[in-house]
């Protein structure tokens, strides 16, 4: 299928053949018929992206700041490759599309084929011949709603939730600031909500657009007559509320809404604009309010509801972002809404670079709503695209997921030791990004193109942790040797199905990434604790940094923090001490505050059957200037420190040893898992792998019950 995307490095737009995106749970997949460009909000994404790197720099100061935080958490090789690989993605344009559903796995069963449907949300809702838009961001349109008018229902929504915001009532007096798109269809809401409106633009042709939209009043911010027309319109009293929908680096339409509200009038906010608040003499004497409109209204930035499909209560929540969507088309095919007068150019997905040159002032030419149109054939309906003509190795690779981790701590170091074959991602833009950059022979967004692909002999797994059982069975049943990414399973029920997929396998090959046992620093400390004779006593402390709630890890696709990164450190202590953990208890905070994660804090004690013992303290609320990882082994009159992997100390005879070490063991796990696949010597024993992941679901029983947990491998064990 053919998408627009832009080339985030260079900047680059470029209309381009991506792999089908595939119809995973709660979403939708749509034909597109027509997507609306955004005019504001897309001039500035592309203009970011076309930018330099101090101009990147400037625009997103927010992203300066997490690459310092990551640079003093991770070092400058680390964050470098995080930044690059960021620079060099493909980017998504377009929220706001109206199509044919294609199939649905939406949990209401409301979307059947062939209902017609407008949809929203970046990265979803983009300029693109087919979408996969979560069940929540997609709508069914009244019969009396034509594809072209539907395209405009994100924006709808947006300017829906501002008015809402103002609360306006039947009469009263409202003035919208910036007559752009979104502005436009401000006003013509507020007419259709019975108020007499006034519009201001910088532009006199979108004030004379906006009286075509209802505006009684509608002038230019120069216009000399401004003040007195706005006195005269409210008969000296002010504006009741003053609708901010310009994007603006000043202060200007702030300080102006404060002039024109009455007493104890409402200023809402719904375009980018500087917000430096003058107490005097407006908004403190007039006591005026203040809002903020939230994009298309509740839900949104809500990661439960948007990707979840978690719906809030009718009664509770009346307009959320799909019910603000759904209301806006009701208001269109009431007659109310005069969207033609907007439509001012369409364009086929063919000629999108050319709408683009409208956008951004290559070409001058008086623009308001701004269509791409696309086909209705099916000839480009494909889940798989070539995209490099490598010659196959010996191991030769599929990549099931391939995230920013994956691009920095796994594909460079494949890429060396084996052939590229097959990538598959959740979205073509993506697929096609990461094979162009690592010289996949394929890039798709089909399984099934890596699971049935006979000359695949090795699958590497790097997506969300709750699929990750399934696909290693999958790949296994399949044939195929398997590297996944921590962790292995989420559960008990998984892991068992997972033991017994390679307990049937012949002389496949099974591995999960627990990369820090590779690492030098570990490796030259487990060699001087070789031959002590005796059990060691390792003391592991993570400040592993807070995370919101809302961040997948933490949800069911993520499995939480237990099960999706202690596991590292379990593995660890079975490294060090070459023995299996026999029991574990877990004790975590408890706290009332329902923004923190218990069990993201909390200290579990461990026994191994030689004897040894290990404390592991997780915390996520620390300060992140502390090491992130403080690893002590102690044991046979020695202590070895280690600090973030950068470095290692060894105390033994009154004698201090440093040791430097460069990574965390991501290119050496690699090198040992492909070795193997060769025939080469197995890195890490399968009962060590079960073990690990077994451990981690009897902390939770341990916090949960609060009594120490045995672990055990199952009596049937016969692997």
């Amino acid at each position: 299928m053919k998408q627009l995307i832009q080339n985030f490095k260079t900047g680059e737009l470029k209309v381009e053949q991506v792999p089908l995106p595939q119809a995973t749970p709660l979403m939708v997949r749509v034909q597109n018929r027509f997507s609306l460009i955004s005019a504001g909000t897309e001039k500035s994404t592309v203009s970011v992206g076309q930018s330099g790197l101090l101009g990147k720099a400037q625009k997103r100061p927010d992203l300066v700041r997490q690459v310092f935080d990551n640079f003093r958490k991770e070092g400058a090789r680390a964050t470098l490759d995080k930044v690059m690989n960021k620079l060099e993605s493909l980017k998504a344009l377009g929220y706001s599309s109206s199509g044919v559903v294609m199939d649905s796995l939406d949990n209401q069963a409301a979307f059947k084929p062939g209902d017609r449907v407008a949809c929203a949300g970046q990265d979803y809702a983009s300029h693109a011949e087919v979408v996969c838009v979560p069940q929540n961001l997609v709508v069914k349109l009244p019969e009396a709603v034509s594809f072209e008018h539907a395209a405009f229902t994100t924006l709808g929504a947006i300017a829906l939730q501002g008015v809402r915001q103002a609360s306006p009532r039947l009469g009263e007096k409202v003035c919208v600031i910036g007559l752009g798109l979104l502005g436009q269809l401000t006003v013509q809401l507020l007419r259709a909500n019975g108020c007499l409106v006034a519009g201001i633009d910088l532009s006199p042709d979108m004030a004379r657009l906006a009286s075509q939209s209802g505006a009684q009043l509608a002038l230019t911010r120069e216009s000399p007559e401004l003040a007195q027309a706005c006195a005269n319109f409210t008969n000296g009293h002010g504006f009741d509320a003053v609708i901010i929908t310009a994007a603006a680096p000043t202060n200007d339409p702030v300080e102006l809404a404060g002039e024109l509200l009455r007493k104890k009038g409402v200023v809402v906010v719904v375009g980018d604009v500087k917000m430096d608040l003058p107490r005097n003499p407006h908004y403190y004497r007039k006591e005026l309010e203040l809002k903020m409109s939230c994009s298309y209204g509740p839900g949104r930035y809500d990661h439960n509801y948007e990707e979840q499909g978690q719906d809030y209560p009718y009664a509770y929540v009346r307009w959320t972002e799909q019910r603000n969507m759904e209301a806006f088309l009701d208001i269109v095919a009431s007659g109310a809404m005069k969207l033609d007068l907007l439509i001012s150019h369409v364009f086929g997905i063919d000629k999108a670079l050319e709408a683009y040159d409208l956008v951004l002032g290559k070409k001058h030419e008086p623009y308001v709503g701004i269509l791409l149109q696309y086909p209705e054939g099916q000839e480009t309906r494909r889940s798989k695209f070539t995209t490099a003509f490598n010659s196959l190795r010996e191991v030769n690779v599929g990549f099931i997921g391939a995230g920013s981790f994956a691009q920095s701590y796994l594909l460079p170091f494949v890429r060396g030791m084996a052939s590229l074959d097959t990538v598959v991602t959740r979205t073509g833009i993506s697929s096609s990004g990461v094979a162009q950059k690592f010289q996949f022979n394929y890039a798709s967004t089909s399984v099934e193109d890596i699971l049935n692909n006979e000359k695949i002999n090795t699958v590497f797994i790097a997506t969300q942790h709750d699929t990750h059982a399934r696909f290693v069975v999958d790949a296994l049943n399949r044939g195929k040797h398997v590297f996944v990414e921590k962790p292995l399973a989420l559960n008990f029920e998984q892991l068992d199905v997972v033991r017994q997929a390679y307990q049937n396998s012949s002389g496949l090959r099974l591995m999960v990434g627990y990369n820090r046992r590779f690492a030098p620093v570990c490796v030259s400390a487990k060699r001087h604790f070789a031959n002590i004779g005796e059990p060691l006593v390792m003391n592991f402390r993570i400040n592993a940094g807070f995370l919101p709630k809302s961040h997948w890890s933490q949800t069911s696709a993520g499995g939480g923090r237990v099960v999706g990164e202690m596991c590292h450190f379990i593995d660890l202590m079975q490294f060090f001490t070459g023995a299996r953990p026999t029991s574990v208890h877990a004790a975590s905070i408890q706290t009332r505050n329902e923004t923190a994660t218990p069990e993201d804090n909390l200290c579990a004690t461990l026994t191994f059957d030689d004897g040894s013992v290990g404390s592991l303290v997780y915390v996520a609320n620390s300060d992140s200037r502390l090491a992130k990882e403080r690893l002590e082994i102690l044991g046979g009159g020695m202590a070895y420190l280690i600090d973030d992997f950068r470095s290692g100390m060894l105390l033994k005879d009154g004698k201090t040893t440093k040791e430097n070490s460069v990574g965390k063991g991501h290119k050496q796990e690699v090198e040992a898992f492909v070795e193997w696949v060769k025939g080469g010597p197995r890195p890490i024993e399968l009962e060590s792998l079960y073990l690990t992941s077994l451990a981690t679901f009897k902390i939770l029983e341990s916090l949960s019950s609060r009594q120490a947990q045995a672990i055990a491998i199952p009596q049937d064990w016969n692997v």
